[in-house]
């Protein structure tokens, strides 16, 4: 279904080629925004992407930009802005997985977690408010294991996810009287390919669920969504938390 709640909106979706970035980048188009999203190796999942929105009557566009180069980032963040005149909601949605136990975690996949979670974030943020006005909107997509640590080998992804937040909290404080916002969303397992529903570790995740399903990632995309448009504009430094009940 769409809507015209995002008409004359420009979004950028980082990492929206696969999961619950191009759930996101798909919805946000739906209900009337300009897309652009951005991947590293799936060019033709980005363009399937494209595809799709532009056969539903929406505008998109994709750039490469590897999250791990911040120049490439920022200049990705330009491009977006334009493209389409203008840019008003960010969602920083790319991110890695790497998972290992402290004894053996490497430091160079720490480093790299790091780069890819946080710091690209910071940077796109960065580089987003010089175009924003009134209205912006900055949307990250964290991890209910920022705020609960359920299992081993999670020391780099929850920190990088817990980092997020403090990180969103003080872009609240920083672009409140601008009239920008600043939220994170926080998923627990959700069904991509990433971490299909029928996995090797699914049944696992779903014991700790009070509801004992994997999520959607339009779900997601659903809440994101809500975030950008007009219900969301007094919500700002908050964590929103769409995990099924696995932190309850």
């Amino acid at each position: 279904m769409s809507s015209n709640r995002l008409s004359g909106k420009a979004a950028l979706v980082t990492g929206g080629s696969r999961g619950i970035g191009a759930a996101i980048a798909r919805k946000l188009a739906a209900d009337g925004a300009s897309v652009a999203l951005t991947y590293v190796n799936g060019e033709e999942q980005a363009r399937a992407v494209v595809g799709e929105i532009e056969a539903n009557g929406g505008r998109a566009i994709a750039i490469k930009a590897d999250n791990r180069d911040a120049a490439a980032v920022a200049r990705a963040v330009d491009d977006v802005a334009s493209a389409f005149g203008r840019l008003d909601i960010l969602v920083n949605s790319a991110g890695i997985w790497r998972a290992a136990p402290i004894d053996t975690l490497s430091l160079a996949d720490f480093d790299e977690t790091m780069e890819v979670n946080l710091r690209a974030p910071f940077v796109a943020s960065k580089a987003a408010v010089a175009h924003m006005g009134e209205g912006g909107r900055i949307i990250s997509i964290g991890s209910n294991l920022a705020e609960r640590v359920t299992d081993t080998s999670l020391s780099a992804y929850s920190a990088s996810k817990a980092a997020l937040v403090g990180l969103t909290k003080a872009l609240a404080r920083d672009l409140g009287a601008r009239g920008i916002t600043a939220n994170i969303v926080h998923p627990g397992s959700t069904d991509t390919d990433m971490n299909p529903a029928s996995g090797p570790h699914a049944e696992h995740q779903r014991e700790k669920m009070a509801t004992p399903r994997f999520g959607d990632a339009d779900e997601v995309a659903g809440m994101v969504a809500w975030l950008a448009g007009p219900e969301g504009r007094f919500v700002t430094g908050a964590a929103l938390t769409i995990d099924g009940g696995a932190n309850a």
